[in-house]
């Protein structure tokens, strides 16, 4: 009884620390290009192998600002939802989205960079963003799970 006690603390230990790292990576990635003001997501864009159609549109001068924005801001609030595990089920799936728009650019089936095959990062984030949202990692040492203990007292 006592190891499963163990193994449960630290299973919710580990996820915790997962959680924080990515929200971290996410959140500094963010923030940096929000504090950069000659920051902007056109190099990336004009490069895209894969549906270049798209992500020419994204270059339109209307429409580009607001890929910049969301592209900033995005990954921000996608990291401090994770660090401060709060709405962490619906900015994984948001972040999901955002991790597959920033691997289509850059594939060229079934070659993605110069050193990955069909896996890159991005993927490797959006399955850690999935697995988050389908067992509601907040809850485990963050807001979502003191908010669900909150409410339920009520």
């Amino acid at each position: 009884m006592l190891y499963n006690i163990y193994m449960s603390y630290l299973q919710k230990v580990s996820l915790f620390l997962l959680r924080i790292s990515l929200g971290w990576v996410m959140f500094y990635a963010g923030i940096t290009k929000v504090l950069n003001p000659l920051w902007s997501a056109e190099g990336y864009l004009k490069g895209a192998k894969t549906f270049p159609g798209l992500f020419q549109w994204f270059l339109n001068p209307g429409v580009l600002p607001i890929i910049n924005f969301v592209n900033e801001w995005g990954l921000t609030l996608l990291g401090a939802s994770l660090i401060l595990g709060i709405f962490v089920r619906l900015s994984s799936i948001l972040g999901i989205a955002l991790m597959v728009l920033y691997y289509l650019p850059v594939l060229e089936f079934p070659y993605i960079g110069k050193s990955s095959y069909i896996v890159d990062d991005h993927i490797i984030y959006a399955l850690i963003l999935l697995y988050f949202s389908v067992i509601g990692a907040g809850k485990y040492l963050g807001f979502d799970g003191w908010m669900k203990k909150l409410f339920r007292k009520n």
